[in-house]
């Protein structure tokens, strides 16, 4: 059974740094491309960034070079690093990947960026 377990999250003053985390569990977790998605209230999930089991990564625009995604594969462990947060990245922040051609979400952690 996949499990993918997000931790980490909380509130934080505009720029502020916080690390988000996401255990697995299930799956062949050096394998897989790893993504990190966020929605926020009255929006579309979208794609923050993603890291190839290769170690390439991809950032969305409004995030490049404040956050930064990494892989622990000895601990089956996805972390995002955000740094200067604002309060637009305000979100529900969520775990994926694909895995036997099945989409997998976490359950989500909420960060929460005060002005």
């Amino acid at each position: 059974q996949v499990q993918l377990v997000e931790s980490g999250g909380g509130l934080v003053q505009a720029g502020d740094s916080l690390r988000v985390s996401c255990e697995a569990a299930g799956i062949i977790f050096s394998i897989n491309t790893m993504a990190w998605y966020r929605q926020a209230p009255g929006k579309q999930r979208e794609l923050v960034a993603d890291i190839t089991s290769g170690g390439h990564t991809y950032y969305t625009a409004s995030v490049r070079g404040r956050f930064t995604i990494s892989r622990d594969n000895a601990k089956n462990t996805l972390y995002l690093q955000m740094n200067s947060l604002k309060p637009e990245d305000t979100a529900v922040y969520y775990c994926h990947t694909v895995t036997g051609g099945y989409p997998y979400w976490g359950q989500g952690t909420q960060v929460t960026v005060s002005s």
